[in-house]
């Protein structure tokens, strides 16, 4: 059906409809004092959302670019850096330390797996020579569905004394709490198209004290994302090159909606339909790519064995127009992933199993009982509830 189409992928994410009309004003000057009004309560709602006072900057970049800046920015050529690999945007943050020419020690666990806090605990503790100057960190792995211990993490780089620990939230911040100030977070990176239910074009990056005072170490060549530029004009509610006007409307209006709901409200309903979607996966006798102690709230990530994932996928968006995601690399054909983070509630996880449910009956998978999975999403959401 025309216009119709529903996105449970783990971004692009649905976007409000407060949220489209904001951005359907017309442009404002981005010098004028009514676009500095705009920055000024976006940047108290970002600092709200990421839980601290500190600088949060806005970058006109993907969530890749607003972690390879949360690099650059706070690094020298030959750094020795302890990068978090086990999925594909822990595996390119290892390629974009090495294309700036830092000595990359890569922590790797398996696809699917969470990393263990441990090995980056002995890493660290080896280093007597306090050579390892930051640890990056990808928190929920958007490739696998999995979710990284980060405060245990944290508290190893802590201990270090040295490194700084930056950290590829993109699919977390505003799923899942990230108290920056609480945690003594160094960079968090963070992209608009997920969690902040807009569309993609902005980046943020969270910088602590410890951080700037790297920064003015740091000699890795930077230019449009320097954020000592930003920072400048970040104390002046501006940018310092031409923003996209209209996705400030856009953040301006789903910060006011996450604000409403209130830091909990969030939280809690991401991990209520994290849990209502993998009780439905289970339902279906389908094997879930990730265990539940590292499941992420933003998507899940299900390997089935007795169908093609792509065969799934593509009949859910013929059948019902909705849209799921397929697996990357080596997962490519072997997982399909339900996202369920940013403008998503119980109703879109219920369309979803049911839709699901019948394309597995249509694709002739029998070892299920029909309607289970929509029975086992009800009854998660049944008890959150009550």
């Amino acid at each position: 059906m025309k216009d119709k189409l529903m996105l449970m992928i783990p971004g692009p994410t649905p976007v409000p409809e407060s949220v489209l009309l904001a951005m359907a004003k017309h442009p404002i000057g981005h010098r004028s004092g009514e676009f500095s009004q705009v920055m000024a309560e976006v940047n108290q709602g970002l600092k709200w959302l990421h839980q601290t006072q500190g600088d949060v900057l806005s970058l006109t970049v993907s969530g890749t670019g607003a972690m390879e800046a949360s690099i650059i920015n706070f690094l020298s050529p030959g750094d020795r850096v302890l990068v978090g690999n086990n999925g594909k945007f822990g595996e390119r943050w290892v390629e974009v330390c090495q294309a700036y020419g830092l000595e990359v020690d890569p922590v790797i666990a398996e696809w699917g797996q969470p990393l263990d806090p441990e090995q980056v605990a002995e890493k660290l503790a080896a280093d007597r020579e306090k050579r390892i100057k930051a640890v990056v960190i990808t928190h929920s792995e958007t490739s696998t569905g999995v979710i990284n211990d980060l405060e245990a993490i944290n508290r190893h780089v802590k201990a270090h004394g040295e490194a700084l620990i930056i950290v590829d939230a993109v699919t977390s911040l505003g799923a899942v709490s990230v108290p920056v100030a609480q945690w003594g977070l160094d960079v968090v990176a963070s992209g608009s198209q997920k969690g902040y239910m807009m569309p993609p074009g902005l980046g943020f990056v969270s910088v602590s004290e410890r951080a700037w005072d790297a920064y003015k170490r740091a000699t890795l060549p930077r230019f449009y994302l320097d954020l000592g530029l930003y920072r400048q004009d970040y104390a002046k509610n501006t940018t310092p090159f031409t923003p996209p006007v209209n996705l400030f409307f856009a953040l301006q209006a789903s910060l006011q909606l996450l604000q409403a709901e209130g830091l909990e409200g969030v939280f809690s309903r991401h991990e209520r339909l994290m849990r209502a979607t993998r009780a439905a996966v289970k339902a279906l006798n389908l094997p879930l790519f990730a265990p539940d102690a590292a499941a992420s709230p933003a998507i899940t990530a299900v390997a089935p064995t007795t169908v093609g994932a792509e065969q799934v996928r593509s009949l859910v968006k013929k059948r019902f127009d909705i849209v799921l995601a397929g697996g990357q690399d080596h997962l490519s054909g072997k997982i399909f992933r339900i996202g369920h983070l940013g403008f998503v509630g119980d109703r879109d996880i219920l369309a979803a199993v049911a839709a699901l449910e019948a394309t597995l009956q249509e694709l002739g998978v029998a070892d299920f009982n029909p309607g289970a999975g929509v029975a086992a999403a009800s009854q998660v959401f049944s008890s959150l509830r009550s």
